[in-house]
């Protein structure tokens, strides 16, 4: 079985039911998502920086429709509603990036997706993440794997001395390079979810997260990584709580398991400033 897997409650029927929701729903929103990529599109800014695009509404229409209305006791966390602090109380939960990757999305570059995972008592349990322009379907179930367009994929192995790729802000990737072999820094992926699916199917061997990152980009990714052998958890090694009422993360890293755990004891005994 892969790393963090505590016994869950949900009847292994629902999960089933639940997985094959999640399938097809994602699948469809990333199908929407395409149709109107590289269309005309009015787009705005929320919050001091983020964009925002009527592409971004209309798939969080469609999965909160799909979901929503087959699940109707699950709370709901979506980047692109209104947060209800129900969902507190809930102990399963779904957590929606309707478009992760919305500056790459609105630019025209193929490096955004379809992220959305269930979360049951703050970690997940089921996790899809789609990126349609490339037609690259991932998907978890705790306990079971992750696959890529339905094949078994892992994280790579090897200690943090010993990898050339990896993604992420740069003062990170230097401030690792210190103690490392070459290091190759990636060029940036629009999407946080994305990035961290490419250390789950080996295209990379760590990827951070800078600061400011949310549930909703992580949830998914975070179960894809864990179950292709990977770790994923803050700087520290602690583990990532979902579904609290501060949704805000610090930096992160994602990583094969044995690497993971070099690069959290090289930052603990050289910790950010």
């Amino acid at each position: 079985m892969a790393d963090g897997d505590a016994a869950h409650d949900v009847h292994p029927g629902i999960l089933a039911r639940d997985a094959a929701l999640l399938t097809d729903t994602v699948r469809e929103a990333g199908a929407l998502a395409l149709s109107l990529f590289r269309t005309e599109l009015k787009n705005w800014i929320k919050g001091a920086s983020s964009p925002v695009s009527e592409a971004d509404i209309a798939v969080n229409e469609l999965i909160a429709q799909k979901l929503r209305s087959s699940t109707p006791d699950y709370g709901w966390l979506s980047e692109e509603s209104a947060d209800d602090e129900a969902r507190l109380g809930s102990k399963l939960v779904w957590i929606v990036d309707p478009i992760d990757g919305t500056r790459a999305y609105l630019a025209g570059r193929e490096d955004w997706c379809v992220s959305v995972a269930l979360v049951e008592n703050a970690q997940p349990v089921l996790a899809a993440v789609f990126a349609p322009a490339s037609n690259e379907f991932f998907f978890a179930e705790r306990g079971r794997g992750s696959q890529l367009n339905g094949t078994a994929i892992h994280a790579t192995s090897g200690t943090a001395l010993d990898f050339p790729r990896i993604a992420g802000p740069k003062p990170l990737v230097e401030r690792l390079n210190r103690n490392a072999g070459e290091i190759s820094l990636h060029p940036r992926i629009g999407s946080l979810a994305l990035r961290l699916c490419r250390v789950a199917d080996g295209k990379l061997d760590a990827a951070f997260a800078g600061g400011q990152s949310r549930d909703w980009d992580l949830a998914a990714a975070n179960l894809i990584v864990q179950e292709a052998n990977g770790s994923m958890t803050a700087l520290s090694g602690d583990t990532i709580l979902y579904n609290r009422r501060e949704v805000t993360h610090g930096v992160l890293v994602a990583a094969g398991r044995d690497r993971h755990a070099s690069i959290v004891e090289q930052f603990r005994s050289s910790p950010l400033p």
